[in-house]
């Protein structure tokens, strides 16, 4: 496992060389034969068009997910919900753009692991298995007292903590591809069709605004969210060492080569799993600002990706709105949450349960 280092590093000159990683094969759930016999089956006769609003899209895209028929809407079924939260560490944090100290990264994982962060509650309410995955913290993760943990630790670390991104690239070609394959690996054991991805890693969210606007075309002044109030003095510092980050990185246009140049392993590792799971016919839920940016590096490798994702919720961060306007994404919820770790999934799961019922009415 490579160790970060604060150098500068150089981007690789023979990526042309490299060869394209073989991406699981997803199919696309788009059928305009079967869509009229759908939404004839879903509309009670006693209700207006479009009575059921979104909940009508929703409904549609479980049965498409699930390749349903009208004559099987009663099996479309949400089973043994997972709820995967990937962790890692961000060189960048080290250039001050965030106002969390690096370690609470670990902290976040440990609360977990004990059992106390909110997310436990969460998923013990709604029924979700929950498995944290280390990614690429920068320190082991170890119970204090050596402990019993409370919830599963799968160690996927890749290094410990990208490098800083303004000194060179966050990873190598290969590290970010070993990561997406980590990240399709973890779904390939885990039981049920939906999958809930959520995040946890100081300074990711410098990662997201820059892919953002590196795939996007979006202005990285409108990714970053730079506005008027207390923190713009901060903010401003902020957009400064992205901007760096965005200028020595410029040639890292195609999504892995941003991935690499820009984005981190927790990124990486969700990006691979939505694959995975959209090629098992999976539900994915997807939660704020970061796992988007997971989905737009998942859906620039493979397309078909985006008929398997639901959008939970639009976060505070106003490059998440950007984001979804990208995508043409409508997410279900909009709480104005700020915290990642998969809560805005868990949030909006009631939905889709009422999705399902709606189709085994």
């Amino acid at each position: 496992m490579d160790a970060r280092t604060d150098t500068v590093v150089e981007e690789p000159r023979n990526r042309a060389s490299l060869p394209e990683p073989q991406w699981p094969q997803v199919v696309p759930t788009d059928d305009a034969e079967l869509e009229p016999y759908l939404l004839q089956q879903l509309r009670p006769v006693h209700l207006p068009e479009h009575a059921l609003g979104r909940m009508e899209t929703l409904a549609l895209q479980l049965a498409r997910i699930q390749h349903a028929s009208p004559l099987i809407f009663d099996q479309v079924r949400l089973d043994q919900p997972q709820l995967l939260v990937f962790a890692g560490d961000h060189g960048i944090a080290d250039e001050g753009v965030s106002l969390s100290e690096q370690g609470l990264t670990r902290q976040r994982v440990l609360h977990m692991l004990q059992g106390t962060s909110l997310v436990n509650s969460l998923a013990e309410q709604q029924g979700f298995k929950l498995t944290v995955v280390d990614a690429g913290v920068a320190s082991h993760i170890l119970m204090p007292g050596d402990a019993p943990s409370q919830v599963p630790l799968l160690l996927r670390k890749i290094g410990y903590g990208t490098r800083n991104m303004v000194l060179g690239p966050a990873m190598s070609v290969p590290q970010a591809i070993a990561a997406l394959k980590a990240g399709m690996d973890v779904v390939k054991h885990l039981p049920g069709n939906v999958l809930a991805l959520g995040d946890v890693g100081v300074a990711n969210t410098s990662c997201a605004a820059l892919l953002l606007s590196r795939l996007c075309g979006v202005p990285l002044s409108d990714a970053c969210g730079v506005g008027a109030g207390p923190d713009e003095a901060r903010l401003k510092h902020k957009l400064e060492k992205l901007f760096a980050a965005a200028s020595r990185h410029r040639k890292a246009v195609k999504p892995l080569d941003a991935l690499a140049a820009m984005g981190g392993f927790e990124i990486a590792m969700m990006a691979g799993a939505m694959l995975q799971a959209a090629s098992e016919r999976r539900v994915v839920l997807v939660d704020g600002f970061v796992a988007g940016a997971a989905a737009l590096v998942a859906r620039g490798l493979v397309p078909a990706v985006a008929d398997y994702l639901v959008f939970a919720h639009r976060s505070a961060d106003p490059g998440h709105r950007l984001l979804l306007i990208h995508l043409q994404a409508q997410p279900l919820l909009d709480m104005e949450l700020r915290m990642g770790q998969g809560v805005g999934t868990l949030l909006a799961w009631p939905l889709l349960q009422a999705a399902q019922r709606l189709l085994a009415r």
